[in-house]
């Protein structure tokens, strides 16, 4: 019994230390009011603040992300001449 144990432990720790690198720990300055506001939406979310700010930036980049596409897909119908739904069409076929 006492092998499996420590196989489980030693696959617990190298668990632990994965996990460990695949994390970075950054400090960022926010005014006092709003580290007020996010201290209390966490809270009110059950979540912590590292939680609260990675689902803020992820949509922040998801906006980001979707703002290129959108002026690739601008650039695209200019250059293409498609100025309505009907000229995708038929250019869609």
């Amino acid at each position: 019994m006492i092998p499996l144990i420590d196989k489980l432990t030693s696959h617990v720790i190298q668990f632990v230390t994965y996990m460990n690198t695949q994390r970075k720990i950054i400090n960022i300055s926010v005014p006092e009011e709003m580290q007020k506001q996010i201290n209390k939406l966490a809270k009110e979310e059950n979540k912590t603040k590292s939680e609260l700010l990675k689902e803020a930036f992820k949509a922040y980049k998801f906006r980001k992300d979707w703002a290129k596409i959108r002026l690739l897909g601008e650039q695209t119908a200019k250059r293409m001449g498609i100025k309505s739904y009907d000229d995708v069409e038929r250019i869609a076929g």
